[in-house]
């Protein structure tokens, strides 16, 4: 049987929208650490809203993602919202693509994982 294709979408800076920053981010993190270390990969991982946010400096998230771009996971980010923000001078990982690329992974993909 083909495994099926995920994509994680990050619309928050973190994991849940109600507990504190530091409680998301360290959900976030621990999340990613693991999903590096599994052997199974999602087919990319798509960031909107402030989920853009995780992939620019100063995020504590900058490390696991980097460690799964590096095993191939495309990390995708929404100009639109990068630009909404004025970030786009301080995003480290992933690259910033429109919304059609965005379309394109989720429409794609088996299942979609909304974080």
């Amino acid at each position: 049987m083909k495994d099926k294709s995920v994509v994680i979408l990050f619309k928050s800076d973190g994991i849940g929208v109600t507990a504190d920053q530091s409680l998301r981010e360290n959900l976030a993190r621990k999340f990613l650490l693991l999903l590096h270390e599994s052997d199974t990969l999602p087919a990319a991982i798509c960031f909107m809203t402030d989920g853009v946010k995780l992939c620019c400096e100063g995020s504590p998230l900058l490390e696991p993602l980097a460690m799964l771009e590096e095993k191939g996971v495309p990390l995708v980010i929404c100009k639109t919202c990068v630009d909404a923000f004025g970030i786009a001078d301080k995003v480290r990982v992933g690259v910033i693509g429109g919304m059609t690329d965005i379309i394109h992974a989720l429409w794609t993909a088996d299942k979609v994982i909304d974080l």
